[in-house]
């Protein structure tokens, strides 16, 4: 038994088929094939069911999936714990929402990168609720992303890194203070609706009943108040106070009233596979999300 057999099992598992895999783990399908076979040959069952189009997990299967998770949690967490207290190493797979890359996170990670430069840390981008995804798979060992919100994998675990409010933006040239008539009569830059904040943004308007004119939708923030400070129309995106302060250019109003707030997290399995890396991200984070400079 191999690691990088574990690791092709777990991505057949995530994606649901050999091709798929082969290309995730960068094999060849008849490589994959022969992993699967010399597992199954090695636990004496079959992991997968073949009779249908697509490879199908059994029973035996399952379990499979979930001991190499573990196992190679284990492994991935070696060279971080074989340093001392003071350095950190080894790597750490990230997933992070788009307002976490394009707000603290680059400042945290090179802060990080400082302090423990024989610490990698590979990271992707993605929806919240993809991000969750990915980690409960095992694909990924933490992610930045919003609080989590049901439906979402059982599992997991979050641990509070800032909180943001959620702020209505509007044009420099409007000179309109009332929040309903600035979304009511003005074209409205809608956060994506897949995006947890999109969706919490479209609850609350809701149930304010308010009816708004629906212009674009799209999944960045900065292109949402790119669009805004053009004129284009107005929008409500969540904003952290660093970020609230340094954005210029815009009418900013408070969205809802009590206004509505969300929580950015880092989300983790439960048994926690990145460890101490995990925890010296989240102090990094913080540190940069309420200003402190070390």
């Amino acid at each position: 038994m191999s690691l990088r057999a574990l690791r092709t099992l777990i991505a057949i598992a995530q994606h649901g088929s050999f091709a798929r895999a082969a290309e995730v783990v960068h094999l060849t399908q008849s490589a994959v094939s022969l992993h699967v076979r010399g597992l199954e040959a090695e636990f004496n069952a079959l992991l997968f069911d073949r009779s249908r189009r697509l490879p199908v997990l059994t029973e035996a299967g399952h379990l499979a999936v979930g001991r190499a998770r573990e196992i190679l949690a284990i492994y991935d967490s070696i060279a971080a714990d074989l340093g001392d207290d003071s350095e950190l190493r080894g790597r750490l797979k990230l997933g992070a929402i788009q307002t976490a890359l394009a707000g603290v996170l680059p400042v945290a990670l090179a802060r990080l990168s400082r302090e423990h430069p024989n610490l990698r840390v590979n990271v992707s981008s993605g929806m919240s609720a993809e991000l969750a995804t990915r980690i409960e798979s095992g694909e990924l060992d933490a992610a930045v992303t919003t609080e989590p919100v049901k439906p979402y994998p059982h599992g997991l675990v979050s641990t509070l890194l800032y909180e943001e409010g959620f702020w209505i933006i509007a044009p420099a040239s409007v000179n309109d203070s009332d929040a309903r008539r600035l979304l009511q009569e003005n074209p409205f830059i809608r956060f994506d609706r897949r995006a947890w904040a999109g969706r919490t943004i479209e609850q609350e308007l809701r149930r304010m009943r308010l009816r708004v004119q629906t212009s674009m939708e799209l999944d960045s923030q900065d292109a949402i108040i790119q669009m805004v400070s053009s004129g284009l129309g107005v929008a409500v995106i969540p904003l952290s106070t660093r970020d609230l302060e340094a954005l210029d250019g815009v009418v900013k109003l408070p969205f809802a009233d009590p206004q509505r707030m969300r929580r950015v997290v880092l989300l983790e399995r439960e048994d926690r596979p990145a460890g101490r890396l995990a925890s010296a991200l989240v102090e990094s984070i913080r540190n940069q999300a309420c200003g402190t400079n070390q």
